[in-house]
């Protein structure tokens, strides 16, 4: 049997999930919302409202995990997702350009206070990159933005699929 010791030192790379465990997507989105809303001088429970639009993600990539939706990538899902949450939430005042640059907030993503020092660190010893379900621009946006440090970067539309499938983990390590 392997000793989890030895197995330690062979390690070369670190991937990780980003949306909650790199960076916090509720008080950044609820931001972007509020400046969206403040443009038309409405007031919106900016925080419930990035909620709400984080509940439909999962249901959306069920839908692409059993077939019933072509694969698209997430930054499409999050557009769609927008649409319903902006008709829940009765802020059919947006254009379609606002709608857009709102859909963007996921681009401008702020991280945890100790990520960017955590990832340095790591990155002193091992390869660090995503393994998200987040596109691949998504991904490089918010890198840019948050001035994440990643060496590279995976996202779904390499392998064509959501996590948790094993091909999302298994297409992008190959």
């Amino acid at each position: 049997m392997t000793n989890p010791k030895d197995t330690i030192h062979d390690l070369r790379a670190i991937l990780f999930d980003v949306f909650g465990t790199v960076v916090d997507w509720r008080s950044s989105v609820a931001r972007e919302v509020t400046a969206a809303a403040a443009r038309y001088n409405l007031t919106v429970d900016a925080e419930a409202l990035a909620d709400r639009w984080r509940a439909f993600y999962q249901p959306a990539m069920s839908r692409v995990r059993a077939g019933n939706t072509p694969f698209v990538v997430l930054d499409v899902l999050h557009r769609q997702n927008l649409d319903q949450v902006l008709e829940e939430f009765s802020l059919g005042i947006f254009s379609e350009s606002e709608k857009e640059a709102l859909n963007c907030a996921w681009h401008r993503l702020d991280p945890w206070p100790d990520a960017i020092a955590g990832l340095e660190r790591l990155k002193q010893r091992y390869m660090i990159g995503t393994l998200s379900n987040g596109n691949i621009a998504l991904i490089a946006n918010m890198a840019k933005y948050a001035r994440l440090p990643w060496d590279v970067i995976l996202g779904a539309e390499i392998a064509r699929a959501y996590k948790p499938q094993p091909q999302a983990y298994l297409g992008s390590a190959a």
